[in-house]
């Protein structure tokens, strides 16, 4: 399933992704991490709010990139992103 997602960000996109393919992208990974092509009517709202967020969260990756050597920035946000801290995934237990 996953395979149908391509890469949506430049160079290897031409243009800035539509909203479209952010949407389709959203749907085929949340499609592969429930298991369901298609959500029974009692999953369907929980299904479709998950592929909104994960489509909000892939527009905002994208407009946060700076892709180098492309001749222009995408960042929006105007620098770096807050620092990740770090006891974040860093495996030490306290």
């Amino acid at each position: 399933m996953c395979r149908s997602i391509k890469t949506l960000r430049p160079p290897v996109l031409p243009e800035e992704a539509t909203e479209d393919d952010i949407h389709a992208a959203a749907l085929q990974y949340v499609r592969k991490v429930s298991g369901f092509r298609a959500p029974a009517a009692h999953n369907r709202e929980v299904f479709e709010r998950a592929v909104a967020e994960v489509a909000g969260a892939t527009r905002r990756l994208l407009d946060g990139l700076e892709v180098r050597g492309s001749g222009t920035a995408r960042r929006s946000g105007g620098g770096r992103p807050d620092a990740v801290p770090a006891a974040v995934g860093s495996g030490d237990a306290a």
